[in-house]
């Protein structure tokens, strides 16, 4: 959290960073962590369509490898996504694009997920002057310490000397 100086003594919260808040090999740690629940993975694995039986009919999945249902990856994606905004992009302009996403174990209901982000780099816009990209590296991990998903983002972030 960023306390910006309105006026005397009053001070508006903001969240997010500007260019100039973000160096390359800054590793932030994102608070709180989520736990996934049967109601989070039905329901977004049913609104996105995806009809594989295997992230909601539980007798289909007792017979899997697993030998449960999994939470769709979708949802993984999203969540630890999702933990990253406060800290990195809540005052972005755009987010341009996730790389490399790679889902190293599975997720079941009832995980606890955590994310950890790295800035990668970081670079001025050539075609929006007064704006900068940020890419980071996101790691999404169980209370356990397994690591469930690793994910490049890029987004753009006013700097403050344009703003």
């Amino acid at each position: 959290m960023t306390l910006r100086h309105v006026q005397g003594n009053e001070y508006r919260e903001e969240h997010g960073g500007d260019y100039e808040d973000f160096e390359p090999g800054m590793v932030i740690r994102h608070w709180p962590g989520r736990t996934i629940s049967e109601t989070d993975n039905t329901w977004l694995t049913l609104l996105t369509m995806n009809q594989h039986p295997l992230h909601f009919d539980e007798h289909y999945g007792s017979g899997t490898e697993y030998g449960r249902t999994l939470v769709n990856s979708g949802i993984t994606l999203c969540l630890v996504g999702g933990m990253t905004v406060q800290a990195l992009s809540a005052r972005a302009v755009a987010n341009l694009g996730w790389d490399r996403v790679r889902l190293r174990e599975p997720v079941f209901v009832g995980d606890t997920l955590y994310a950890t982000s790295r800035i990668l780099h970081k670079r001025l816009s050539r075609s929006r002057p007064g704006q900068g990209i940020v890419t980071v590296e996101t790691t999404g991990t169980k209370s356990t310490g397994e690591t469930v998903i690793v994910f490049e983002r890029s987004f753009m972030v006013r700097c403050r000397e344009g703003s």
